[in-house]
């Protein structure tokens, strides 16, 4: 799905509106005036005659507009979606996610197919159908609550980092296979067909063939916890408001009671600030710098272009996801682990015991990689330079993939799902106000200073490192449940049937 959806949201459809919006200018244009005139926009070719600042506003504030749409109504959708996932288990919900994919590509196709009979606002409704659904937020949330039952904390960045390996993957050859695409159907229209194929698939993969993370036995006692929990609630108006706040969700992220500690807290807070700069400022910037890249006053660029350009940063991220990362980690982390196994000879326990030295550093490293790419778009006065400083933003893809492990190494298994629906809510709402941050200086910069997005980028990544530095390893929830040994037992005593019945339960969570 993420790949999917990635492969027209961020360069197919971005020149779609593009040239939807700079047909509808010109034809405004020439309404006005009927002397006006103009070289007829071609639909998925390069059209240099939309390049001019009044185009570039409209879109701006369009894929805004689009942005602050999805990502309202998804910081409603995917705590919830978060929250049931850890009572009837992730699969279902994952493939109702990206139902609302299926509608917008399909408003997509509509609006391309018939310019003057559906206008292009009409993408605002897909925007309502993908936020509805949870859109990239709720698929994200669930993805990732999926990998952390599945895989032991030691693993688990890894494998969040192979997730994310595969998306960009998706961003790597996406713009090459549009292009063959569009040389054997003709159009680019072909894109969004495979993409609208590609979610279909995934709902009935998902939905018929994916098995459960989940034991019923681990959703049958979720749903008991909750049960009791809500028995605990006063009853009344103002419990039914709170309850109806679409910001109660971020209760979890401030923890209270029992096994909690103001470090607990002031680590969850400083990783979902962390999460939340990652995902905000990627997501919001990448079409601004596009803009920015395809302007005549800076390189000019067309649709090869800016595509070479997406894939080569796409394909550094990857190789730092899928061998950097793994590198790290079996240096830093599995052997040194499996040392100590071998000189106690025991087997070791493995839970989530909160983020380790190795989470804080390699944060640090990305972040700091961020800062020093997005300083670089700010000077780069030649192509090279500008693309070099992309890849070294590329390596901020190590952070994104750990800051979402470790913040799951801090509570119990079963409540991963709920605090991952928290970051779902912050993950939606800098869905909102990143669009609101860089769509508005770039509109009020264009033109005037056009680096000033990539100072604000630098800022906001420098921000970030900031509060990296507040974390602190070993820092977890207590736990009201033994782990499960990573290892058999290599005693031969009978396990009783109460311990039998735990293993039961979580023997997916840590299963290789």
């Amino acid at each position: 799905m993420l790949v999917a959806r990635l492969l027209s949201r961020l360069l197919t459809l971005c020149c779609r509106i593009v040239d939807l919006v700079c047909q509808r200018h010109f034809a405004d244009q020439k309404v006005l005036d009927p002397a006006f005139a103009y070289t007829p926009v071609i639909l998925g070719a390069d059209n240099p005659q939309c390049l001019i600042k009044e185009v570039k506003k409209r879109v701006s504030m369009l894929t805004l507009a689009i942005n602050l749409i999805t990502g309202t109504l998804s910081a409603i959708t995917a705590p919830k979606l978060g929250q049931l996932s850890d009572r009837y288990g992730r699969r279902k919900l994952l493939a109702l996610a990206s139902c609302g994919g299926v509608v917008a590509e399909l408003i997509v196709i509509l609006c391309a197919n018939f310019p003057w009979t559906f206008h292009y606002d009409w993408l605002l409704l897909g925007a309502v159908a993908d936020g509805l659904t949870g859109s990239f937020t709720a698929g994200s949330v669930l993805i990732n609550s999926y990998a952390s039952d599945c895989t032991r904390p030691s693993q688990r960045g890894v494998r969040i980092g192979y997730l994310h390996a595969c998306l960009f993957t998706g961003l790597a050859f996406g713009p090459l296979l549009t292009g063959y695409f569009v040389a054997w159907t003709g159009t680019l229209l072909s894109v969004f067909y495979v993409t609208m194929g590609c979610h279909i698939f995934f709902i009935i993969f998902v939905g018929l063939i994916v098995p459960e993370s989940l034991s019923s036995q681990r959703q049958l006692r979720a749903r008991e916890k909750h049960d009791q929990e809500q028995k605990r609630v006063a009853r009344g108006t103002w419990s039914t408001l709170k309850a109806a706040n679409p910001l109660a969700p971020l209760r979890v992220l401030w923890p209270t009671g029992k096994g909690t500690s103001s470090r607990l807290r002031l680590n969850i807070i400083a990783l979902s600030f962390t999460d939340m700069i990652f995902i905000g400022a990627t997501m919001s910037a990448g079409t601004v710098i596009l803009l920015y890249s395809e302007s005549p006053e800076t390189w000019g660029w067309g649709t090869l272009e800016s595509s070479r350009f997406i894939s080569a940063v796409s394909m550094v991220r990857v190789v730092a996801l899928l061998v950097v990362l793994p590198i790290i980690n079996y240096v830093f982390r599995l052997r040194p682990a499996a040392y100590r196994r071998r000189v106690s000879g025991v087997s070791l326990v493995e839970g989530n015991h909160g983020a380790d030295a190795v989470d804080c550093w390699i944060l640090r490293f990305s972040l700091l990689s961020d800062v020093t790419g997005s300083l670089g778009y700010i000077f780069a006065r030649n192509e090279a330079i500008f693309v070099l400083s992309g890849m070294v933003t590329a390596f901020g893809g190590l952070g994104s993939a750990t800051i979402q492990a470790a913040i799951t190494k801090h509570v119990p298994a079963d409540q991963v799902g709920q605090l991952l629906g928290a970051i779902g809510v912050l993950h939606a709402l800098s869905r909102v106000l990143g669009p609101i941050a860089f769509n508005t200086l770039y509109y009020s910069t264009v033109g005037v200073f056009d680096q000033a997005i990539f100072v604000l980028l630098a800022s906001v990544f420098g921000l970030a490192l900031l509060a990296s530095f507040v974390v602190r390893p070993g820092v977890y929830l207590e736990e009201t449940y033994e782990p499960v040994p990573t290892s058999e037992p290599q005693s031969s005593v009978q396990a009783s049937s109460e311990a039998l019945e735990v293993l039961t339960e979580d023997e997916l969570i840590f299963a290789n």
